[in-house]
C-alpha cells in the first residue's frame, strides 16, 4: 500500500506496506483524502475470487452519515464497510458504481452504534493494482419529514406522490410513528393497488433513520406488505411507507395491529434431541408461518449445533437472543431439506430457536442441540506420505454436521500440493485451508477430481509460506468409515513456453499442467505482437471442450483479455482478437471443466483473407 493522506487544516505524508495477506489498517479522519495505490505487496484475500485491498480505519458516531468516494482510472473501484475486527464475513455496506461514473464507487452508510468501522478500497474483482483516490465527507442529514402519529390498532390513508421525502438511495416515502414497550408485537400491513408497497421499520439516531425491519412481500398478502415486528427496547419507533423501486406513486392504506403472539418458548437443554409438529394449531412466526419456539440456556464462547430435520418441509432454523434480536438463520446445511446451523453464544444467558418450514409447510420434525467441543489438535501430515484413516461417529464434526479428520503441513509460496483421497464407504471430500483462531477457512476444495466417482483429488497452489490444514471427510453428513489420503508435492506452477505467430502447437493437457483459480488446468504461451495486429487463435481437442484464452500476466497474475468457447463447433474453439498495443502477451490453451485432459491441437496466426491490415 501506498498513499498520501491530505486533511483539511494539514498536509501530511505517510508511508505504509504490508505483507502478501496481513496488513494493519491506517486510520482516517471524515474531510480527509487520501491518494494511495494498491501494488503487488499489499494484503490480499484468499481463494478463486481473490482480490488486493488498503484498510482504513474510521471512528463514526451512532447516526453520523458517513460518505466514502473511491476513485481510480487503473481499476473498477470497489468500497466495503466493516466493524473492526468482522472484516471476514458480509460488509455492513458495499458499493461498485455509486459515483456514476462506471468505475467510480460512492458508499453511503450510518452506523447505529458508536465505534470504530473499517473502510476497504478494492477492485471490484480479480488482482489488480494501480492508483487511486479515497475521500470521506459525513453528508448533511435530510430533514426527517414529521411523522404522522399511529397507534397500535389505528388505520391510515395516504398517497405516495413524486414531492413526498425522500431517503438517502432517492426512495420517496411516507412516514409514520409509534410507541412500543421492549418485547412488544405489533403487526404492520400495507396495502396498494398502485403500486408494489414495501415496509421498513426503524428508529431515528441522532436525526437519521436507521433501519431495524423490512418487508416486501407478506406472506399469504399478495403484493402487499405485511410484516410482524418485536421491538428489541423500548422508545419510539418509524415506519417508512414506500414502494419497490422506490420511484411507485398512489394511494394507499397502512395499518398497525397487536402483532400475533410469540410462539411459547418449550425448554430444551443442550444435548437434548425432541421431536415435534407443525400444523394448524401452530403459532405463527415473525414472517407469518407455523413456527415452534425452543429456549435453551447456554455459556459465553459456547459453541453448539443446531439441526433440524423434516421429511414433510424443507426445514429453516433461525437463532435469537432473549429479547428476540435474531442470530442466526439457516435453510439447506444439513444437507437434503434439512437444517443446521453451528453458532457460538457471545454471553451467558437463555436463547431462542425457532423451528420452521422455508416456505409454508406442515409436517413431523426432530430438534437437537448439540454441544460442539473444540477439535482436537491435527495430525501432521508430510508430503509423500499416505495416511490410512477412519471416521468414527463422535468424531469431531464442521459446520454441516460431517465428521473430519484434519492434518496440519508447513508449505511455502507458489508451491503446488496434491491430495489424493479414496473411499469404499462413503463419497469422499478433501478440504484445504488455514484456522483463523478456531475457525477453519476453506481455501479449495475437491469431490471427484479422481474422476471415478467417490474419490477426491484436489491439487492446489499454496498463496503464501505458512501452515495450512487438509480436511478429509464425507460429502454428505451421514458418511463415515475407512479411507485413504496421498499426499505430494506436485512442484513449483509451471510457467507460459513461448511460440511465433503462425505456430501450430500438438500437446497434451495432463493431470500436472498448471490449474486456474477455478481449478481447470491449461497450457500457456507467451508471444509479442504488434498494436493493431489481427490474429486468431483455434484450438481442437476430441479429448476436451476447448477453450483458447488470450490475455496479459503481470508478474504471474494473468489478466484475461478475451476468450471462446464454442465458435468453432459445439467442442472446438476460435477466437478472433486485435492487438490493442505493442507488447508480450499470452495464449492459454484450456478446458471448459475441471478435471478434463486430453490431445490438442493450438493454431496462432494472423487472420486470413488480407484482414490484417499492415
Amino acid at each position: 500500500m501506498r498513499h498520501s493522506l491530505f486533511a483539511a487544516a494539514s498536509v501530511a505524508a505517510l508511508l505504509s506496506s504490508g505483507s502478501a495477506f496481513a496488513q494493519s489498517a491506517t486510520d482516517i479522519r471524515i474531510g480527509d483524502e487520501v491518494r494511495g495505490r494498491l501494488e503487488e505487496s499489499d494484503a490480499r484475500t484468499r481463494g478463486s475470487d481473490a482480490y488486493r485491498y488498503d484498510d482504513y480505519r474510521v471512528q463514526l458516531r451512532a447516526g453520523q452519515r458517513l460518505q466514502a468516494e473511491l476513485r481510480s482510472s487503473d481499476f473498477d473501484a470497489y468500497l466495503a464497510v466493516y466493524a473492526e475486527g468482522r472484516t471476514s464475513g458480509d460488509p455492513l455496506a458495499s458499493d461498485d458504481d455509486g459515483a456514476g461514473s462506471g468505475t467510480s464507487a460512492r458508499l453511503r452508510f450510518t452506523p447505529e452504534n458508536d465505534g470504530v468501522y473499517i473502510v476497504r478500497a478494492r477492485p471490484f474483482s480479480g488482482l489488480e493494482t494501480g492508483a487511486y483516490t479515497l475521500s470521506l465527507s459525513e453528508r448533511v442529514a435530510p430533514r426527517f419529514p414529521r411523522a404522522e402519529r399511529i397507534s397500535v390498532g389505528g388505520r391510515t390513508s395516504g398517497r405516495l406522490a413524486s414531492g413526498d421525502a425522500e431517503d438517502e438511495d432517492g426512495n420517496t416515502f411516507d412516514a409514520f410513528s409509534f410507541r412500543a414497550a421492549a418485547g412488544e408485537r405489533v403487526a404492520i400491513l400495507l396495502e396498494s393497488d398502485d403500486f408494489d408497497p414495501v415496509l421498513r421499520v426503524g428508529r431515528l439516531v441522532n436525526g437519521a433513520f436507521v433501519k431495524s425491519a423490512e418487508n416486501d412481500d407478506g406472506q399469504g398478502k399478495g403484493l402487499n406488505s405485511y410484516l410482524v415486528f418485536t421491538a428489541g427496547q423500548a422508545g419510539e419507533y418509524v415506519i417508512q411507507a414506500s414502494s419497490v423501486g422506490g420511484d411507485g406513486e398512489g394511494a394507499y392504506t397502512l395499518s398497525l395491529e397487536q402483532g400475533p403472539p410469540a410462539p411459547q418458548a418449550r425448554a430444551i437443554t443442550i444435548g437434548e434431541e425432541v421431536s415435534g409438529r407443525l400444523n394448524e394449531d401452530s403459532a405463527s412466526s415473525d414472517a407469518g408461518g407455523r413456527a415452534d419456539l425452543y429456549r435453551f440456556s447456554g455459556k459465553a464462547g459456547q459453541r453448539v449445533a443446531i439441526s433440524l430435520k423434516a421429511d414433510d418441509f424443507d426445514s429453516y432454523l433461525e437463532l435469537f437472543d432473549a429479547n428476540h434480536n435474531s442470530l442466526a438463520t439457516d435453510d439447506d446445511s444439513g444437507g437434503d431439506l434439512n437444517a443446521r446451523l453451528t453458532f457460538t453464544l457471545p454471553e451467558d444467558g437463555n436463547y431462542l430457536v425457532e423451528a420452521r418450514a422455508f416456505s409454508d409447510g406442515e409436517g413431523r420434525y426432530d430438534l437437537k442441540i448439540e454441544d460442539v467441543p473444540p477439535p482436537p489438535p491435527p495430525a501432521t501430515v508430510s508430503f509423500g506420505q499416505t495416511v490410512q484413516g477412519e471416521l468414527k461417529q463422535n468424531g469431531p464434526t464442521d459446520d454441516q454436521g460431517r465428521l473430519y479428520d484434519a492434518y496440519v503441513f508447513t508449505g511455502v509460496k507458489d508451491q503446488r500440493v496434491q491430495a489424493v483421497m479414496r473411499s469404499g464407504d462413503f463419497d469422499a471430500l478433501v478440504q484445504v485451508g488455514r484456522m483463523e483462531g478456531d475457525a477453519f477457512e476453506e481455501l479449495a476444495s475437491d469431490d471427484d477430481g479422481l474422476r471415478q466417482g467417490t474419490d477426491a483429488r484436489l491439487t492446489y497452489t499454496l498463496p503464501e509460506d505458512g501452515e495450512y490444514v487438509l480436511r478429509t471427510m464425507p460429502y454428505s453428513s451421514s458418511g463415515k468409515g475407512l479411507y485413504s489420503l496421498e499426499f505430494s508435492d506436485r512442484g513449483p506452477e509451471p510457467g507460459p513456453g513461448s511460440l511465433l505467430i503462425g505456430s501450430t502447437v500438438r500437446s497434451s493437457l495432463t493431470d500436472n499442467d498448471a490449474l486456474d483459480d477455478d481449478g481447470i488446468a491449461y497450457d500457456a504461451y507467451s508471444f509479442k505482437a504488434k498494436a493493431d495486429e489481427k490474429l486468431r487463435f483455434t484450438l481442437i481437442s476430441n479429448g476436451f471442450d476447448a477453450v483458447v484464452e488470450v490475455g496479459e500476466d503481470k508478474e504471474g497474475d494473468f489478466r484475461s483479455l478475451a476468450e471462446d468457447d464454442d465458435s468453432l463447433s459445439d467442442t472446438h474453439a476460435r477466437l478472433d482478437w486485435t492487438v490493442p498495443r505493442d507488447g508480450t502477451y499470452v495464449v492459454r490453451a484450456r478446458s471448459f471443466a475441471p478435471n478434463s485432459t486430453g490431445d490438442y491441437v493450438l493454431i496462432v496466426e494472423r487472420q486470413p483473407d488480407g484482414r490484417n491490415g499492415r
